[in-house]
């Protein structure tokens, strides 16, 4: 088979602030998704699926559930003795190694590894999108044009353009210009973070890279667009679904879109599943006066309230007469009697005490702290906090993981505002 030549190399170290108080203590990679998942099980799912057995998975900040998520890879069927998944993280040593200082250094740090592995091809990807993605059709593509790299390119809309690597793109495929984020694009076709390196043309144009001055050390901001004109960069049009999950919206929209009765990405699809860790769980149970519309539900989950319209992971525990409704909720948390949330992401082992409202009224105030992050409605609560019975929360809140209930100053939290550790 023509990908035992090609190895997969994960960009996983990014700290993903947009997420906030998600990759708080977690690499953005190993955010929770859809009811079961971490977000890095997709591109490793695609990546068995297309034969591709060999994986480097660069992280960097807060490893540590990315680690424990991958450990030896046997969920993927990674756990070989030829090829495998390698976890590789920076570190110091009598050589010029250091933090990562960007996409591009990444893999700079890493050459060595990808010497060893010898590969033809070098198949580089993003640890936090969500797609499915046969990268054998992309690799026949890259050959077929014997390209030096080629850039999976995706169309997007034109108003959202902006807040993505854009290409512009001759009659032949052939990229003419790359613009990382352009105020003003002049293309809707966005980068997915997916890219074909022929090998020798990664080591050299990474460790030129490694050379100059006043670099950022990324892909996107450098080394494409040098190449672009002085080596042959192809775009692959790619029409399948495919999401950034970034930012709290996207996040959120995604998880959402999965409830579809036409999901636009189908978890249940027997010929290309995606793999994750399983969890000793027991079934999911259902009270007497349970009601649940529209909703995934997590192993080991008990309803006996109302759950509407929402993402339910694992062992989530739904007391008597209280509601949940367009919302993400992440393992572990506890829901007490009579407790009401409205479009909430929860993170998880969170506690929301009884007849405490999350996501009141109809003030849509943005936050006022990180008003681009928080304003369309979302409330967003960090792991382990504990929310007191009885409180109201608005919309657009930021409430901090780790939290008592000492640390609600009273029992209305209003729209806009945020709690946080001060500890």
């Amino acid at each position: 088979m023509y990908t035992e030549d090609v190895i997969a190399m994960i960009l996983a170290g990014g700290e993903g602030k947009r997420l906030d108080i998600l990759s708080e203590k977690r690499a953005k990679p190993a955010v929770p998704f859809g009811g079961k998942y971490r977000i890095i099980d997709f591109c490793l799912s695609n990546c068995v699926h297309s034969e591709i057995y060999c994986i480097g998975v660069l992280t960097q900040y807060n490893p540590r559930s990315l680690n424990d998520h991958i450990r030896t890879g046997k969920a993927w069927d990674l756990d070989r003795v030829k090829g495998g998944i390698f976890l590789l993280q920076p570190y110091i040593s009598d050589v010029l190694t250091n933090w990562y200082r960007g996409t591009a250094d990444a893999i700079y740090q890493n050459l060595n590894f990808i010497h060893d592995k010898d590969p033809e091809l070098v198949l580089i990807l993003s640890g936090d999108h969500i797609y499915k993605m046969d990268y054998r059709v992309l690799i026949e593509f890259h050959r077929k044009n014997r390209a030096d790299l080629t850039i999976s390119v995706i169309e997007v809309p034109w108003e959202e353009a902006h807040r993505f690597g854009i290409l512009n793109v001759g009659e032949d495929g052939r990229v003419v210009d790359f613009e990382e984020k352009p105020a003003h694009p002049r293309s809707n076709l966005a980068s997915m973070g997916i890219y074909v390196f022929n090998r020798e043309v990664l080591e050299e144009e990474v460790r030129q890279e490694s050379q100059r001055e006043g670099t950022s050390f990324d892909f996107g901001k450098d080394v494409i667009p040098r190449m672009i004109g002085n080596r042959r960069v192809f775009a692959f049009c790619f029409q399948g679904y495919w999401k950034d999950v970034g930012t709290l919206d996207a996040y959120w929209e995604a998880n959402m879109e999965l409830l579809k009765s036409d999901p636009p990405i189908d978890l249940y699809e027997e010929k290309w599943p995606i793999y994750t860790p399983l969890e000793d769980r027991p079934p999911v149970k259902l009270g007497r006066e349970a009601v649940v519309e529209n909703s995934v539900l997590g192993s080991g989950t008990i309803v006996n309230g109302r759950v509407v319209n929402s993402i339910l992971f694992n062992g989530v525990y739904v007391s008597e007469e209280a509601e949940i409704k367009d919302s993400v909720v992440m393992d572990d948390v506890v829901i007490e009697n009579k407790a009401f949330l409205d479009r909430v992401i929860v993170d998880k082992m969170v506690v929301i005490g009884q007849e405490a409202f999350i996501g009141y009224g109809e003030d849509f105030t943005p936050n006022r702290k990180f008003p681009q992050m928080l304003q369309s409605g979302l409330t967003v609560i960090g792991k382990n906090t504990r929310i007191p019975p009885r409180t109201i929360v608005g919309r657009n809140c930021r409430i901090g993981a780790d939290l008592g209930w000492e640390a609600f100053p009273s029992a209305f939290i209003p729209s806009g505002e945020s709690l946080e550790n001060r500890g």
